[in-house]
């Protein structure tokens, strides 16, 4: 039986991951949760789940989440202290970490310290400070698993390994988005809404137009250097339109070892929770008859640039990647408000990152000190 405390619980991926663990009652107990502001689904989730401890966003949600659940035995938090409660919850084995964006590394290196494994479905973690969370896992000797998709197939094609002295390189396959062959001449006249249309995968809101701009990709490069010991010149991207290889590994004999499987997120969410061993899941098998042909090509970094961002921050290290993490954030935020078209994204990143002053991470507040400046620096850019 494995106790488990979730961050993000009513997110796509913390949902997701309910899902799972409602399917294996007898393997895993929810014994913490912290949601935002989504009270409604939270009471449902405490109801069902019975969890001890519970976080959500702001005092008010707290008191009127207290009201609601007063008839069930549960210590409710709020903000930062009831979030880093839930991430540091003594009967949890395992935190799996899915609050969206730079908000999830404190945290997430909180639940780290407390020595607990990590199951890490927020990748701007290890973007903002690889580094230090390395080497506290390191440290501590707990387990970090990915939870995203094609770190997961990563870690499972190197046989839950971190590292292999036999590894070329890693190949990152992305899906490229809704607008793969939209031609760059309409970019401007993009909607939000049509950018939170993806091909083949449900995320969320922020996630989504990352995956429409590929900086998701660029993210994940980043990531995987981290995660897996990688330089950048080890770590490839590849459009795979249909989504069914998740990544790949290239050993230095040639030889490529590639996972597959149905797009959702149920697959690698339960693999990371129940590694080293594997459960059964609801979700249909992967029908290898019915698949039409597979296809690869190159991303066309002219018309998506945001990828090549990642790589020019991963070469420059230090404070560059939280920076870009930063830039990212905001400009997606000011897309989905309305306030700037699908090509200012990666225009504001790229004025973001020409104006950043890189320095290197010695702390956590470095990181946290390049994540606030470069927020600014976008908000600045945007009124220039």
């Amino acid at each position: 039986m494995k106790r488990v405390s979730i961050l993000g619980s009513t997110g796509t991926i913390g949902v997701k991951t309910l899902a799972m663990i409602d399917l294996h009652r007898d393997s895993f107990e929810v014994v913490a949760l912290a949601a935002r502001e989504n009270i409604d689904l939270l009471e449902q989730q405490i109801r069902r789940f019975s969890p001890r401890v519970v976080a959500v966003g702001t005092s008010k949600g707290a008191t009127i989440l207290k009201d609601r659940v007063k008839d069930v035995p549960v210590e409710i938090g709020w903000g930062d202290e009831g979030v880093l409660n839930v991430a540091t919850a003594p009967e949890a084995d395992i935190v799996l970490s899915a609050i969206v964006g730079a908000a999830g590394l404190l945290p997430s290196l909180a639940a780290i310290k407390a020595g607990k494994d990590i199951a890490l479905a927020t990748k701007e973690v290890m973007v903002m400070a690889g580094e230090l969370v390395m080497a506290e896992v390191r440290a501590r000797g707990i387990r970090l698993l990915p939870v995203d998709s094609e770190h997961s197939a990563i870690f499972q094609c190197l046989g839950g390994q971190h590292s292999c002295e036999h590894l070329k390189r890693v190949i990152l396959t992305s899906s490229g988005g809704p607008f793969r062959q939209r031609p760059k001449g309409s970019f401007a006249n993009i909607t939000p809404e049509e950018a939170l249309q993806h091909p083949t995968w449900v995320m969320g809101k922020k996630i989504t137009v990352d995956s429409a701009t590929l900086m998701n990709k660029g993210l994940e490069v980043i990531e995987a250097s981290w995660l897996f010991s990688l330089t950048p010149q080890q770590i490839d991207v590849i459009i795979h339109p249909q989504s069914v290889i998740h990544s790949m590994v290239e050993f230095m004999d040639g030889s490529i070892l590639a996972q597959m499987g149905v797009t959702d997120m149920g697959l690698p969410i339960l693999y990371a929770l129940s590694y080293p061993d594997r459960l059964q899941t609801p979700l249909p098998p992967l029908d290898l008859n019915a698949l039409s042909a597979l296809t690869f090509e190159p991303v066309d970094h002219e018309r998506f640039p945001c990828v090549g961002f990642a790589y020019q921050a991963l070469q420059a290290g230090g404070t560059y990647p939280a920076a870009l993490n930063a830039a990212n954030e905001v400009a997606v935020d000011l897309f989905l408000s309305g306030r700037v078209t699908f090509p200012d994204i990666s225009a504001l990143i790229a004025k973001t990152m020409d104006s950043h002053r890189g320095r290197k991470i010695d702390s956590l507040e470095d990181a946290l000190d390049a994540d606030r400046e470069a927020r600014r620096l976008v908000l600045a850019a945007l009124q220039a």
